[in-house]
């Protein structure tokens, strides 16, 4: 059986030790590509440092200079149980919007804390985030334990501080894990260091993360990205966001509610007869339907019904708050349309959870709301499938991202 792909956002505070933690597990995995250590090598050496593992992924100059992620990268590493596929995200407050970016694309995430310095601002907004996104796999590490010596009253003592701040949020960690990047402690394996430490090692409560729910089993969502016209045939593009295909199957559009059949599909020049979910493939239908970007294809059976009204947990990131009755552009999965707000409630502090205001009239940087919206159109969203494309949405304003939401 093929190992399965698990996407992790690691996330945290900036300068806790991401990128040197990813750096550290694609050492331990045999991951690195031939001459890649050598080479690290020889950038810390040209800025007059000792081999940072960070710089395994900040692949900037200037994040390298400044010892900050910037944008999110991806790299990947694979165990004899899966593969996996880290997301390393910037943990400075400027950059929130990247790793939003990074973190709307994980099954899992590991939040990283600095032992000495504990939960810092930062950690708790990436930790909310992470919720309100609907990660719901949480690993903790208390990382650069080698700077307090690897006592366990400092472990203790930081993991109470955090168990008390995620009581605020909607689950608990499966693991919170002692490390040391820079000194490989518990990251393949248990370390004498901390005898006192009886959970298992990073890599360990990785692999026994259960896969992800067999969305092929789910019901079918599959939003139209784009229609080809090849050869006098129309070609329906897009990914399959859960559920399967299969030629001759009955679909029904939304949100027109139109039904049509499926005459046949491509995958890279192949014509399979089923396809499955996750995957790109293009359709054919059997009917000279008008379809456009934007349309999802679902089983008339249990097709989630298109709504103009809807209310969204949101993060508002940009400088100019959002504002009761404004007028903003809604994107979910592939469907583009104009809304407006209708009302804010529960303005909230998205690093120490606390309400700032009920039944406010604007949402400003860094807080988080109840957000009201009517659209121009019926949208198709889902309430109950938060990892689901069509659980999630974005705000823009001016042609730019400001805010982030998942359908409640």
């Amino acid at each position: 059986m093929a190992r399965p792909l698990l996407k992790v956002a690691m996330v945290g505070h900036v300068d806790h030790g991401k990128s040197t933690l990813i750096g550290r597990l694609l050492l331990e995995t045999h991951s690195l590509p031939d001459g890649k250590a050598k080479e690290i090598e020889n950038i810390s050496k040209g800025l007059g440092k000792e081999a940072e593992l960070a710089y395994l992924t900040d692949q900037f100059r200037e994040e390298r200079e400044n010892n900050m992620t910037i944008d999110t990268t991806q790299v990947f590493f694979k165990t004899r149980k899966a593969h996996y596929a880290v997301i390393d995200s910037p943990g400075h407050v400027e950059f929130i919007k990247n790793m939003l970016t990074g973190a709307a694309q994980a099954d899992a995430a590991i939040l990283v804390v600095d032992a000495q310095e504990g939960l810092k601002e930062q950690s708790r907004r990436h930790a909310f985030l992470v919720d309100l996104l609907g990660v719901k796999k949480l690993i903790v590490v208390f990382n650069k334990m080698d700077l307090v010596n690897y006592k366990e009253t400092s472990f203790v003592e930081k993991k109470s501080v955090l168990l008390r701040f995620l009581k605020g949020l909607n689950g608990r960690p499966l693991n919170i894990i002692p490390v040391s990047a820079k000194e490989n402690v518990n990251i393949s394996k248990r370390s004498t260091r901390t005898r006192w430490y009886r959970g298992p090692s990073l890599l360990e409560a990785l692999d026994a993360l259960a896969p992800a729910a067999e969305s092929s089993n789910a019901p079918l969502r599959f939003p139209v990205q784009d229609v080809y016209e090849i050869d006098g045939q129309k070609i329906l593009v897009g990914q399959i966001l859960s559920g399967k295909i299969a030629a001759g199957q009955k679909v029904t559009l939304l949100p027109s509610m139109r039904s049509a059949v499926i005459r046949s599909m491509k995958i890279f020049g192949r014509s399979p007869g089923k396809a499955f979910a996750g995957e790109s493939i293009g359709l054919i239908l059997r009917e000279p339907v008008s379809v456009s970007r934007g349309e999802v294809l679902v089983e008339k059976k249990c097709a989630p019904v298109p709504t103009t009204h809807f209310t969204g947990n949101v993060f508002w990131i940009s400088a100019l708050p959002l504002r009761v009755d404004a007028a903003v552009t809604l994107r979910c999965a592939t469907q583009e349309l104009r809304g407006r707000i209708i009302g804010i409630r529960n303005r909230m502090d998205s690093s120490a959870l606390e309400i700032l205001e009920k039944r406010a009239r604007r949402l400003h940087a860094n807080e988080t709301g109840a957000v009201s919206f009517v659209t121009e159109k019926p949208l198709v969203v889902e309430r109950s499938c938060p990892l689901n494309g069509l659980g999630r949405f974005v705000i823009e304003q001016d042609f730019q991202m400001q805010g982030a939401g998942i359908i409640s």
